[in-house]
């Protein structure tokens, strides 16, 4: 009985690590294809990096995170930090300049 406790521990942590790493895929995913529909002259507008830019940042990092096959690696906890940077503020920008809401 007490031999179970660990190995049932790996198999958890197993489990989580997979969950993370599907969901780290998946916001940089959302995040690359949405970087590159958007039309490059409303980055400069909104005071971001260009278009190229945002696109070479997340390509590489969600390469590296597929290659590494961790979220809890440098290059996985890089690249959710970049999605997310993208997806909460850059792609708000890119949203309120083409409803012509923009506080600017």
């Amino acid at each position: 009985m007490a031999n179970a406790a660990p190995i049932f521990v790996f198999d958890v942590r197993n489990v989580i690590e997979l969950i993370l790493f599907v969901f780290a895929l998946v916001v940089q995913g959302v995040a690359l294809v949405h970087s590159v529909t958007q039309r490059s002259d409303a980055f400069p507008a909104i005071g971001t990096l260009p278009k190229g830019g945002w696109i070479a940042i997340l390509a590489v990092t969600t390469l590296l995170t597929l290659l590494t096959r961790s979220t809890l690696s440098i290059f996985g906890l890089i690249g959710v930090a970049a999605a997310l940077i993208y997806l909460l503020d850059v792609r708000v920008g890119l949203r309120e300049l083409g409803n012509g809401r923009g506080s600017w």
